[in-house]
């Protein structure tokens, strides 16, 4: 199999990491949807990241669905997700306020990188900016209550969205998460970005 986008993207990321805590043997290719779209599209007609091309050339888009179907090829080797349903109603509500932080942050790097000055919005900006915020304070009283694994051996998809997350808005859009009003947040995502699964989908902004 083959993963195709840059590691920039959480969404990209997180199934990188994810297929490494599956053991699942994949090759990861780095393309940009902007600087390499005419080379993208011609393996993803789409260019949406991820891209995940399966061992018989059918191609998976949307981490989500690119995970859920990571899962069903797992087996019963090793789950991301939890088995009772009230522990994974949790998790999914977890993996959401992770996503919708997601979201909200790549509006923001997309308002304030890719738009012209004169173009920007700043009531929009400062709208999302609030939404982005809520997500987090929703996230940190989350890990108050909520003790997310930590070890390679046993992290969930909650742990691994959550740090992508935070990792993301931290380094794409410094200043706008005060990270000292997030001390859970914040160690948490110092601790997992040292496991090995992590650093071998790391990057760094340029």
């Amino acid at each position: 199999m083959k993963l195709i986008g840059m590691l920039d993207s959480p969404y990209v990321r997180r199934v990188a990491i994810s297929m490494q805590l599956l053991n699942i043997e994949f090759e990861h290719q780095s393309l940009s949807v902007f600087r390499d779209f005419d080379e993208f599209q011609r393996i993803s007609p789409t260019v949406k990241a991820p891209t995940l091309v399966c061992n018989n050339g059918r191609l998976l888009t949307d981490s989500n669905l690119i995970l859920s179907y990571l899962e069903a090829i797992a087996g019963n080797s090793r789950t991301l997700m939890p088995q009772g349903i009230s522990e994974y109603q949790l998790a999914l509500h977890i993996v959401g306020l992770a996503l919708t932080a997601c979201e909200k942050s790549v509006q923001i790097v997309y308002e304030q990188q890719l738009r012209p000055d004169d173009k920007q919005h700043q009531p929009w900006i400062d709208r999302v900016q609030g939404q982005l915020l809520h997500c987090y304070q929703l996230l940190e009283q989350e890990l108050s209550k909520s003790n997310l694994a930590k070890r390679s051996d046993d992290i969930r998809q909650t742990g691994i969205t959550v740090a992508c997350a935070w990792y993301f808005t931290q380094h794409m859009i410094p200043g706008v998460i005060d990270p000292e009003q997030f001390p859970l947040l914040s160690r948490y995502s110092a601790t997992v970005e040292q496991l090995p699964e992590f650093q071998a989908a790391s990057y760094h902004k340029v």
